[in-house]
Parts: C-alpha cells; sequence; structure tokens
C-alpha cells in the first residue's frame, strides 16, 4: 500500500530534552487521523516535522511521497495547515480573506473567483462574505479560517487544535466539513482534547511524552482495556482512590466527574466491591475517556 504518510523512528530533540520519540507512523489516503495525548505529548512537534517546518533530529519520514527533510519544499505546496491561532485579518472582509489566501496559494487569476465562491458555499459563509472578520463569531472565524487552509485543495490538512475555546455545536458542524473532505479523498490530522471528535476518526494515535502508544479505531481501542469496568458512587471520590487501588482485585481506579470508575480484574469482582463498600458498583463499557486516562498514566 502507498501510504500518504509513513514515518519510521522519527525523532526530534531540543537539547536534552525528547519532545518526540522514535515515532513510526502509516496514515492512509482519506483517513482522518486524531493525535491525541496531554499537553506536552509531541503533538504538535510531530505535526510541524511532517509539514516540512521543523527538522527531524534522526529517523525519517515520508508525505505524498516527499521525503521531510529533501522534499520539505514540495510537501508544503501539497498540504494545508490551520492551528487556534490561524491568522485572519480582521479589517478585511471573509471574502477578501479567502481572496488574500488565494494569492498567498498562487491560485491563478482565473481560477480565484471559483475557488473562493466554493469555499465560501462549503462553510455556510457566502450571505455574509462582506461582513469584516473583525464582527465574526469564534466558530465562523474558525470556519473561514478552514476554508482558507483549504483553498488551494490540499491532498493534506494538517489540523493543530483548531475547535478549542469554540461551542460543542461549532465542533460538530466544523467536523461535518472535515468528514467531508475526507470523502472527497482529503487526508486529516487533527490534533484534540475533545472525546467527542476523536470519536469520529477513523484512527486515533494517542501520543504521552512523544512516544505513540497506540494507533488503532475507536472501538479497537475501547475494546483493549482487559479487565470489567466499573461505576462506583462512593462520598469524597478523591479519598477514596488509593484505598481502592490497594486491593488485590482492583487493576486500577480514578475520579471520572463525580463518579469513580473501578477497573477489576474479573466480574465477579463487583460483588467483593459490593460487600466492601455497601455500594453496588455498576459495570459500563469503557469509553475513550478511559483509554485516555490509561494510555496517559504510562510511565
Amino acid at each position: 500500500m502507498d501510504w500518504v504518510i509513513e514515518t519510521n523512528d522519527l525523532t526530534r530533540k531540543f537539547g536534552d530534552f525528547t519532545a518526540v520519540d522514535r515515532v513510526n507512523i502509516k496514515i492512509n489516503r482519506g483517513e482522518v487521523c486524531g493525535f491525541l495525548g496531554p499537553n506536552g505529548a509531541g503533538k504538535s512537534t510531530i505535526i510541524r516535522m511532517l509539514c516540512g517546518i521543523l527538522v527531524p533530529t534522526c529517523g525519517s519520514g515520508m508525505v505524498l511521497g516527499y521525503d521531510l527533510v529533501k522534499g520539505s519544499e514540495k510537501i508544503k505546496r501539497h498540504i494545508g495547515y490551520m492551528s487556534q491561532k490561524f491568522s485572519l485579518y480582521e479589517d478585511l472582509s471573509i471574502k477578501e480573506n479567502l481572496e488574500f489566501y488565494a494569492g498567498i496559494y498562487n491560485i491563478p487569476y482565473s481560477e480565484r473567483k471559483r475557488r473562493v465562491d466554493e469555499m465560501l458555499s462549503m462553510v455556510e459563509l457566502h450571505t455574509r462574505k462582506r461582513e469584516l472578520v473583525a464582527n465574526l463569531s469564534v466558530g465562523h472565524r474558525q470556519r473561514l479560517a478552514l476554508a482558507c487552509s483549504i483553498i488551494a485543495y490540499p491532498s493534506v490538512l494538517f489540523l493543530d487544535e483548531p475547535t478549542s475555546g469554540v461551542s460543542p455545536t461549532a465542533r460538530r458542524e466544523f467536523f461535518n466539513i472535515i468528514q467531508d473532505l475526507s470523502n472527497q479523498g482529503t487526508t486529516v490530522i487533527i490534533t484534540t482534547h475533545f472525546m467527542d471528535e476523536a470519536e469520529r476518526c477513523d484512527r486515533i494515535a494517542f501520543f504521552v511524552k512523544g512516544k505513540l502508544l497506540a494507533l488503532d479505531t475507536p472501538d479497537n481501542l475501547k475494546n483493549s482495556i482487559e479487565g470489567c469496568l466499573l461505576e462506583l458512587n462512593l462520598p469524597d471520590p478523591m479519598g477514596q482512590i488509593d484505598f481502592l487501588n490497594s486491593l488485590p482485585y482492583v487493576k486500577e481506579s480514578y475520579v471520572n466527574g463525580e463518579m469513580i470508575h473501578v477497573l477489576v480484574k474479573e466480574e465477579k469482582n463487583i460483588r467483593d466491591l459490593a460487600d466492601c463498600f455497601g455500594v453496588l458498583p455498576v459495570k459500563i463499557e469503557p469509553s475513550l475517556e478511559d483509554v485516555f486516562i490509561k494510555l496517559s498514566s504510562f510511565r
């Protein structure tokens, strides 16, 4: 298979600090791959290397068949990039921002009007095209930034925490557009802290301390949790964790909202916990948040 993105022991160090540690990853055409992990896990550093912006310390990688180092300028011509701090010009209108980025990407004049109109329709801002960006809500700015980043029809789109600070409704609308792009063959890499967005990715790459710990579908990741996951309602949840973790049949426990999630070895341990606390635990299916917590405890 010809992978759109492929890395081999990709590594980046800053002095003595290893931000990305021997990462091996393969991503296919049209795939939406979510990069998850705690702050400082190396997600943004990996994206900067894949975009040809940051040179790897060692290891190698290919994007669209181009080497990350030797072909970095060619990579930049075929990708789109959007971050939480994507630059929009507030004193220009929505349409003028799109026209500006069409020029930045060297789109021929004969094509620009059609591309701008297409982007306005795609992000549903056509009726507001003359409105100044300064007057837009965060959600509408986000849509415009996405349109600006894909106006050149990139083969690969990198989205670095693009939905931070917007409403759940705006995030869902944004992700609908992403999935439409994926269906048209665009490969999308998105870093996110939102589990509802991660659920909609084809696969999730989970990073901790610069290492890739897992790369799989959301369902497979949830099914990878071995044991029986229980939800327990107890007073002072934080104060119960040390005792719970000391029990021989408890593999792990942690606070989740107002509840405690307890991973036990076997289903029969439900009765053991009930006898211990006088409260009957409820068996639950693992969520991506449970996977996130489990993998984040990697040392």
